[in-house]
């Protein structure tokens, strides 16, 4: 376990998050020194895109009145505000936060590096993936899918009257979502995890949500 202060705000890193980057970098085939090499560097940018993405959540709390804490573990990582009691537009805002601080750091990269998807050096190579990781997984957590921060932005616009609502559209945005990133990619990380979204807004609908 890693622990640091970053800004004033307290950070741990479990073992994990480690693990699952490595696991989503291709990790098991990385059998030659440029493949640990690019793992490396595919870690490093996952860990400052993700970080970026709780600060955002953090700073925007704490000029709330929030105290803050981060903790990146398997998959992603998670803001805390112990004790915190947000409106609902401080809630959307602090949500809307980490996207977006994590899309602006992917565009802020592609517009300060000329020709940056022609260059094939290591450094090359991590300024790409770091571009790739904080837009294109910024973009998939903007999906109006419980618990990802879409879902929950949708949550607060809509309001806890409207939770049903919510829970459908989770529902048939996460389906459609899966069967479209399985198809055009062949992954199955991402599907598997929207899978699990679609079943826990199921079980929520279930219960009388």
């Amino acid at each position: 376990m890693i622990r640091f202060y970053l800004l004033g705000i307290p950070i741990q890193i479990q073992p994990w998050f480690w693990i699952s980057l490595a696991i989503i970098g291709g990790g098991a085939t990385a059998n030659s020194k440029e493949g640990i090499l690019r793992l490396a560097l595919f870690l490093l940018a996952g860990l400052i895109s993700i970080l970026v993405h709780e600060l955002g959540h953090a700073l925007t709390g704490r000029a709330f009145g929030a105290r803050s804490a981060i903790t990146l573990q398997a998959f992603g990582g998670l803001a805390e505000f112990p004790g915190a009691r947000f409106t609902r537009p401080q809630h959307f805002l602090v949500t809307a936060a980490g996207p977006t601080a994590q899309i602006s750091l992917g565009l802020a990269v592609y517009l300060l590096i000329p020709g940056l998807f022609t260059l094939t050096s290591a450094a090359g190579h991590f300024w790409q993936v770091l571009t790739y990781i904080s837009v294109i997984w910024a973009g998939i957590n903007l999906l109006p899918v419980l618990p990802l921060d879409g879902g929950q932005m949708l949550n607060a616009l809509l309001g806890p009257a409207r939770l049903k609502l919510t829970l459908w559209i989770t529902i048939l945005t996460a389906l459609s979502m899966a069967l479209l990133i399985f198809k055009t990619t062949g992954s199955i990380i991402f599907p598997l995890f929207l899978g699990l979204f679609v079943w826990q807004a199921w079980q929520a609908l279930k219960q009388g949500a």
